[in-house]
């Protein structure tokens, strides 16, 4: 765990990939952070647990409360990256879907018509490079449903490299929650934090790092 930010009301940190957002079996971010600060954190969003990338947790309920609603809102900003299968005709775009969450499966599917379970989600993307039949997506999430940008790419025949799950190849997932914009919950201030996933590791490694250096920003 690589923390980003710490203060008496929240911590930033980077989330390995394979590490759970919850508490369950470990390895876990909250026992990972509760070790650190001597206080167990209150989550107030998710990542998968293949999924890595910055998160960050209150400290304190008054904290917690803030930022939940921040989210419910649409007041944070959280943007991937992720390495899809295939080359996009339209290089930019939004993907608006139903989604319905089969929990029995652990699994969400894209549906054509509302129903008891199924929430809209929303997204947009824009590819930012492409090599070998695969393409690199900078992708701002707007709603924050369970495996959301991995069922709205792969129903547009897009699956995600390594995410086997929804019909995709073998490998890592290639999924990284790479930016978080938000609110400072006491202060006020706009917390904006950039952490890139390991350019020289599959399968990032097969694009361009000139073509992702400007994210940094």
């Amino acid at each position: 765990m690589i923390v980003l930010y710490e203060d008496s009301a929240l911590i930033v940190c980077v989330k390995p990939a394979g590490t759970l957002s919850e508490k369950s079996e470990k390895p876990n971010m909250i026992s990972m952070i509760s070790e650190r600060t001597g206080a167990e954190p209150y989550p107030v969003h998710r990542l998968d647990k293949e999924t890595g990338g910055v998160m960050v947790y209150a400290v304190t309920k008054q904290a917690a409360a803030c930022l939940s609603e921040q989210i419910r809102q649409g007041n944070v900003e959280k943007r991937y990256l992720a390495a899809a299968q295939g080359v996009f005709e339209k290089k930019s775009g939004e993907f608006n879907d139903l989604l319905f969450r089969d929990r029995l499966k652990n699994k969400t599917y894209v549906v054509d018509r509302p129903r008891a379970g199924v929430k809209t989600a929303l997204l947009k993307y824009n590819v930012i490079d492409e090599k070998n039949g695969f393409s690199l997506a900078d992708i701002i999430l707007c709603t924050g449903r369970t495996h959301q940008i991995r069922a709205q790419f792969s129903s547009r025949k897009h699956p995600l490299f390594g995410d086997r799950k929804y019909g995709g190849c073998a490998g890592d997932l290639a999924l990284f929650a790479y930016r978080l914009e938000f609110t400072h919950p006491v202060s006020g201030e706009k917390m904006k934090f950039t952490y890139l996933p390991n350019f020289t590791l599959s399968p990032w490694n097969m694009f361009d790092y000139k073509m992702i250096k400007d994210l940094k920003d």
